[in-house]
C-alpha cells in the first residue's frame, strides 16, 4: 500500500515542480479537487507561503522561500515516517546515472554538427540522426517508468512520471517534435527534469550538492 500525502504538502510540492501555476494545474497534477487546492492556495498566500504574481503573459503561483521551507520540511517528515529515505536514495543514485544521457539527448534533438565541425539547429533532415535519438529517449523512457513504479507503490506521489514520459515521446513519434522539449507541457524533458526535483526535493539536496555519478 503506498503512503499517500496530505493534500497541504501536495499543493505545495506541485507549486514546486511546476515553478508557477494556477489552481487547475495544481489540482490536476496530484489528482486533487479544484475547489480545496483553490482554498488551500488562499490559507497559504495567508500565512506567506505562496505567492500570485503574473510575468511574461503568464500568471500564477508561486513558492515563497518560506512556502520552500514548509515544504521541505512536510518532505522530511513524510520520508521519515514512511522509513523509506534510503529506498528513495537508491533510486535516486539510479537516475542520476541516467541524467546525463538524457541531457545529451534532449541537446542532440535540438542540435546537430553540421559537417564543417560545428553545431547547427536540427531541422529533422537526417533521419537516421533523429532515430537514434529517439532510440535513446525509449531507452530512458523504460528508465522513468521503472523508477515511477517502484516509488509510486509505495508514496503515491511518485506514480504517473512514466506515462507521461510515454505520452510525450508517442506523440513526438507522430510527427510533434516539439514534444522532446517543449516548456511548461509534459514533454520528455520537463518530465524528467520535474522528476530529478521531485527526488531532490524529497532527499533533501540542494542543485550543486549532487553526488557525481
Amino acid at each position: 500500500m503506498a503512503n499517500p500525502s496530505t493534500p497541504e504538502l501536495l499543493v505545495l510540492h506541485a507549486v514546486r515542480l511546476r515553478g508557477m501555476t494556477d489552481e487547475t494545474e495544481a489540482a490536476a497534477r496530484f489528482g486533487l479537487d479544484p475547489e480545496t487546492v483553490a482554498e488551500l492556495l488562499l490559507d497559504l498566500q495567508a500565512y506567506g507561503r505562496v505567492t500570485r504574481s503574473s510575468f511574461a503573459g503568464t500568471s500564477g503561483w508561486s513558492l515563497t522561500d518560506a512556502g520552500r521551507a514548509e515544504g521541505e520540511r512536510l518532505l522530511a517528515e513524510e520520508l521519515a515516517a514512511s522509513g523509506l529515505g534510503p529506498y528513495v536514495r537508491e533510486r535516486y543514485e539510479t537516475f542520476l546515472a541516467y541524467n546525463g544521457r538524457c541531457l545529451t539527448a534532449c541537446t542532440d534533438w535540438q542540435l546537430r554538427p553540421d559537417g564543417t565541425g560545428r553545431l547547427a539547429v536540427n531541422t529533422h533532415g537526417d533521419a537516421a540522426w533523429d532515430a537514434r535519438v529517439l532510440d535513446e529517449l525509449t531507452v530512458l523512457g523504460g528508465v522513468i517508468d521503472t523508477l515511477s513504479d517502484e516509488l509510486g507503490t509505495r508514496l503515491s506521489r511518485f506514480a504517473g512520471y512514466g506515462d507521461r514520459f510515454t505520452s510525450a515521446l508517442a506523440r513526438v513519434r507522430r510527427g510533434e517534435f516539439s514534444w522532446v522539449d517543449r516548456p511548461r507541457a509534459d514533454s520528455c524533458h520537463t518530465v524528467w527534469m520535474e522528476l530529478h526535483e521531485d527526488l531532490l526535493a524529497t532527499l533533501g539536496i540542494r542543485r550543486g550538492e549532487e553526488p557525481v555519478p
